[in-house]
């Protein structure tokens, strides 16, 4: 992948009252102020209107070198730190290793990733909290909600060159014959999950780049947690996409490793204690 999307990934969170929510932010420092524009003007807007919410935001700096922390750190100051805190990962763990360290500093009951670069907007987490809603009751008080881009296909399929469908197809397949059935889209940076839900997958999660969500859910279907797919509104930004090849091809690999690993028992999956 390019050296700007590897190098600056940053994860933040949102908790809410008697929930939690739980954001990811994957892009560079120039584009921090934009979603968290959007994101703290949302929640503060939602806390207007309704005096009982409550929320917090996680800034992760997965060892970006573009003074993201800098940037972070003044909505820390403006908003306080029960509102915004941050965390600075000295080396670059990858997305999802940024997400996990997010993850397990929230303090809430439900958490939601979102990217950074704004592709999907911030209130659609509406959409989610609904379709969490819909699973009830919860087995274990754990469920997922999956952003999904599915309803978008055709029409990104008519934008595409014919090698990136076929890449695209490609990944498709392998998701569904290795790991997980039933999910159009694994990919789309926007999940919301019970606390519990959270616990319990990324408590064993050992991928920590691009092929994280493939696990993640694969790790979900293992334990029987009900996931709902979500359409959410979409919009391609300008630099936020993968270098093609090489991208899809790393994570063909991640995918065959998985489910070879899991196969092997060389990773096994277990019950996990809840999250304090």
């Amino acid at each position: 992948m390019p050296e700007d999307r590897r190098k600056h990934c940053l994860a933040y969170g949102t908790h809410l009252q008697n929930g939690s929510l739980l954001l990811c932010l994957h892009t560079m420092k120039k584009n921090v102020p934009v979603m968290m524009d959007e994101a703290l003007g949302y929640l503060e807007e939602r806390q207007k209107q309704d005096p009982t919410f409550t929320y917090e935001v996680i800034v992760v700096d997965d060892g970006s070198k573009d003074q993201t922390s800098k940037v972070a750190f003044k909505y820390c100051q403006k908003y306080g730190s029960d509102k915004v805190r941050v965390i600075t990962l000295v080396k670059n763990r990858g997305k999802g290793g940024a997400i996990r360290m997010g993850i397990f500093s929230s303090r809430g009951e439900k958490i939601l990733m979102a990217d950074a670069d704004g592709a999907t907007k911030f209130p659609d987490v509406e959409k989610l909290e609904k379709g969490l809603n819909d699973l009830q009751p919860w087995p274990e008080q754990m469920a997922i909600a999956c952003g999904s881009r599915a309803h978008l296909e055709k029409e990104s399929i008519a934008q595409r060159s014919y090698f990136r469908t076929l890449l695209m197809y490609g990944f498709h397949f392998l998701v569904w014959f290795l790991c997980v059935k039933g999910i159009r889209d694994t990919q789309c940076g926007f999940k919301l999950f019970t606390r519990e839900a959270a616990s319990r997958t990324f408590s064993s999660l050992h991928i920590e780049r691009w092929a994280f969500d493939v696990e993640l859910l694969y790790i979900a279907q293992f334990f029987k947690i009900p996931i709902a797919e979500i359409a959410v509104n979409w919009t391609e930004i300008e630099g936020s996409k993968l270098v093609p090849f090489w991208s899809w091809l790393q994570m063909g690999k991640d995918l065959l490793f998985i489910r070879l690993r899991y196969l092997t028992g060389a990773w096994r999956l277990e019950q996990t204690k809840k999250m304090n």
